[in-house]
Order: structure tokens, then C-alpha cells, then sequence
């Protein structure tokens, strides 16, 4: 009797021993690590790839900084350019700008480079070194006035106070960056941003007053038969030149 109860006793020493197979569980702990990683690999990776390709170093906060010292900038146009070279392509970018003080000083200039931000710097450095007057009456030009440069031909002509800015985007980014608040235009010619920019400078810079003219020919003011559309805003300005 004594060797058949020892006999069950192993069995039930044993019988215990079999939970512990549940151990293979621990597959399916690799197999929850595995998922893990993958959403966090491509979606870190191309996450990161995009940011630092992307719109962050074109959008640079370069153009806010340079607003800062109330001077207008305005970018009228960007152009990229490609050089075939022996091993393909190499691609660069000209940037056209205005700049100017909003009080009757403006200036244009083109600048090249291999970014774009990097094009517009230039242009607006070399822009600013350029900068003419324009004289004003009011916030209008004093008289009517073409422009001309190339096939570029841009008529200009003072307007009423509160007309506005009637101008397309070459000729209006100019005008915004010299101050002029009202004024009517029209491009006679060639649509080139270029050519159309130019041609306003050439006009604004060939802009003449009243008092300058009764200099120039030794007569009175009144003498001269001249209205302008609106009141100088600063009239101990107008004797300039």
C-alpha cells in the first residue's frame, strides 16, 4: 500500500511542472516590439526628410527681418535659369526687387545666386545702394509722364486723392515702394517684368515740379499754368532739386 501511494505522488509532483510551457508567450512580446519600430522608422525618417528639405529654409525669416527698418521691399520676379553642363544641369535663380523708403525714395536691382534667398539678398542690397528720389505732390506724381525703356513702355498719370493704386504687379511694386498712394498707369508695351520695372523707373526719375521748372526759366511760380491734382503734403519739400 505504502509503494502505491508513492506511486501517484511523482505524478502529482510532475503535473505541476507542465504550466510551465506557457512561456512561449514570449514570442508574441518580439512580435508587439516589431510594430514598434516600424510606424516609428518611416514616419521619423520621412518626417524628418521633409522638414528638412521643405518650405522651412525657402520661408526663412530673412524677408521679415529685413522689413524691420521701415524700408519696402517687394519682390517683382523670380527666374530660374539652367546651365547644361557636361555632367547635366545646374540650375540658379535671378531675382528682380524694389525697394524703397515709402517717402519718395525707391530703387530697383536684380541678384543672382543658387537660392533664392540668397538671390534676393543680393538684389536688395544692391537696390538700396541704387535708390532715387521721386518727388511727389501730395500722394500723386505731379504730371503726366511715359516711360520708356527697351520695348517696355509705361504711361503714368496723377490721380484724385483716394483712386488708388491702379497699376498691374511690375509697375504696382515699384509705386508701393516710392510711396505713391494714388495714380493712375498703363503698359504700353513689352509685359517683361524687366522691362516694365525699368521703364517706371525712367519715368519716375525724369518727374519734374512746378518750382523747378519757374527756376529753370527765371520766372515766377505763378507765371507757370500749372494745377496739380493734389496739395503737396510737405510743401517745404518741393524746392528739392
Amino acid at each position: 500500500m505504502d509503494d502505491q501511494e508513492q506511486t501517484p505522488a511523482p505524478a502529482e509532483a510532475t503535473a505541476p511542472a507542465a504550466p510551465a510551457a506557457p512561456a512561449t508567450p514570449a514570442a508574441p512580446a518580439t512580435e508587439e516590439h516589431r510594430p514598434s519600430r516600424g510606424p516609428r522608422g518611416p514616419g521619423g525618417g520621412r518626417g524628418g526628410r521633409g522638414r528638412g528639405r521643405g518650405g522651412e529654409r525657402r520661408d526663412g525669416g530673412d524677408r521679415g527681418g529685413r522689413e524691420g527698418d521701415g524700408m519696402v521691399e517687394n519682390v517683382v520676379a523670380i527666374n530660374r535659369v539652367a546651365k547644361v553642363v557636361k555632367g547635366g544641369r545646374r540650375f540658379s535663380f535671378n531675382a528682380l526687387v524694389a525697394v524703397g523708403d515709402g517717402k519718395g525714395q525707391v530703387g530697383i536691382a536684380t541678384g543672382k545666386a543658387n537660392e533664392v534667398s540668397e538671390a534676393v539678398r543680393k538684389a536688395v542690397e544692391a537696390a538700396r545702394r541704387s535708390m532715387s528720389e521721386v518727388p511727389l505732390t501730395g500722394g500723386t506724381i505731379p504730371h503726366e509722364i511715359i516711360g520708356k525703356h527697351g520695348a517696355g513702355r509705361v504711361l503714368l498719370k496723377p490721380a484724385a486723392s483716394g483712386t488708388g493704386v491702379i497699376a498691374g504687379g511690375p509697375v504696382r511694386a515699384v509705386l508701393e515702394c516710392a510711396g505713391i498712394r494714388d495714380i493712375l498707369t498703363k503698359s504700353l508695351g513689352s509685359t517683361n517684368p524687366h522691362n516694365m520695372v525699368r521703364a517706371t523707373m525712367d519715368g519716375l526719375k525724369r518727374l519734374t515740379t512746378a518750382r523747378r521748372v519757374a527756376r529753370e526759366r527765371g520766372v515766377e511760380l505763378d507765371a507757370i499754368p500749372y494745377r496739380a491734382r493734389q496739395e503737396s503734403a510737405v510743401p517745404t519739400a518741393v524746392p528739392h532739386g
